[in-house]
């Protein structure tokens, strides 16, 4: 699922900007953009990510402000021979200035550190990521909403189609006997009667419908848990996919393949809804 989360603050001499943000992705993908924090601190996002998200492409940006530090260090051991060379080559004894060797590589060492608050930086993440988390959980409601409209529409579908097919039997038994009475004029009543029931038999869709209606309480029932699961939800709608498909194979009468190719097309436009949901 998609999402954004943001945190901005000022502590201090401290200033820090997180931004969150999610797109669709099949498994989970962190890319954290900043030169400003240490290794402790990146697994320690990664794993509050990690603990929070399952599924998705998270992008965090990380903007941090702060003081700095610069320290100088002179190579001790590079002076001495700098010394003994200027001794040994021109045989002169000099006391060197700062000002002669602060341009001469190696001798003169600056080093620059950014002081960096870790305390607040994993504070203003944690606001950032339960933005971002509950950004998530409002489009998860959304998409619940969409699905629980469609499973309505899918139940009412198999109504239809359940009560047209009790009729489409009743009346495909009656056809055939017909049928066959007019062709001949000396049968058996019982064996024409099994053998149209058998016939009849290759159109029923009970069972298929009985299944339709299993996974679609299936469904229901894994969208409303707390803790559902993304990945359960699409294997359910395959095998609803699945069966609706050869559901429309099976019937014959117009009006309820044009039911069963309406399910079809809830159920596609289910799993598009889906296929990234945690």
């Amino acid at each position: 699922m998609t999402g954004y989360g943001l945190s901005s603050s000022i502590e201090g001499d401290s200033e820090i900007t997180i931004e969150i943000k999610g797109v669709n992705h099949k498994f989970l993908e962190i890319s954290l953009k900043s030169h400003e924090i240490n290794n402790d601190i990146d697994q320690y996002i990664r794993n509050a990510v990690g603990k929070n998200i399952v599924r998705g492409k998270v992008d965090i940006k990380i903007k941090f402000k702060s003081p700095s530090e610069t320290k100088y260090f002179i190579d001790n051991k590079l002076l001495k021979n700098l010394k003994k060379s200027i001794k040994d080559n021109l045989s002169i004894e000099e006391h060197l200035k700062f000002s002669d060797i602060k341009d001469i590589p190696g001798i003169l060492n600056i080093e620059t550190k950014k002081k960096t608050n870790n305390k607040f930086l994993k504070r203003e993440f944690n606001k950032a990521l339960k933005d971002f988390a509950d950004s998530r959980n409002k489009e998860g409601m959304k998409i619940k909403k969409v699905i629980d409209k469609k499973i309505q529409g899918i139940d009412y579908l198999v109504s239809k189609i359940l009560k047209q097919s009790k009729k489409n039997i009743d009346r495909r038994l009656k056809l055939y006997k017909e049928k066959v009475v007019s062709l001949i004029e000396d049968f058996d009543e019982v064996r024409m009667g099994q053998e149209i029931a058998l016939l009849a038999l290759k159109h029923d869709v009970s069972e298929e419908l009985d299944r339709i209606s299993f996974h679609s309480k299936s469904l229901n029932d894994e969208i409303n848990k707390k803790n559902g699961s993304g990945k359960k939800i699409d294997f359910v709608l395959q095998e609803l996919f699945r069966e609706a498909n050869t559901l429309s194979v099976k019937l014959d009468d117009p009006n309820s393949k044009s039911f069963a190719l309406d399910m079809k097309l809830l159920i596609e436009e289910m799993r598009e809804q889906i296929q990234n949901v945690e």
